[in-house]
């Protein structure tokens, strides 16, 4: 058993589990109210957006069965270099959510309060040194 592939898959099943019920709780406050006269515009983009929110929770449900497999089962072949891409995949998703963060006027130099950063780099850093 490696444990820090057993801690990114918990971490990782973690996400999930917040982003899916607890962000979609988060993002039904800001549906458009179509008794205030909302445009459909803004469902569209609002619609947009949760459907773009639930494509990453499929991605951690995903990313969470295949460390899974990889971590309990020796179902796959070329586990080393399958946990290498998934590192860099979530690596790859840290930095651009710094750049997202760098280019919001909104919320600049705002690097801690919306830190999710530090997990998915935390997650690619367990799952590295699990390879």
């Amino acid at each position: 058993m490696n444990g820090h592939l057993i801690a990114a898959s918990v971490l990782t099943l973690l996400a999930f589990f917040v982003h899916t019920f607890i962000g979609d709780k988060e993002l039904q406050v800001l549906e458009p109210n179509r008794k205030k006269g909302s445009v459909e515009k803004d469902t569209v983009i609002w619609t947009m957006s949760r459907c773009g929110w639930h494509w990453i929770s499929f991605d951690l449900l995903f990313a969470t069965l295949g460390l899974a497999l990889i971590t309990f089962t020796d179902t796959l072949t070329n586990e080393d270099q399958l946990l290498q891409i998934i590192s860099v995949y979530f690596f790859g998703y840290g930095i651009v959510w710094l750049i997202t963060l760098a280019i919001s006027k909104s919320f600049p130099k705002n690097y801690v309060k919306l830190g999710q950063w530090i997990l998915l780099w935390t997650i690619s850093g367990l799952i590295f040194l699990g390879t």
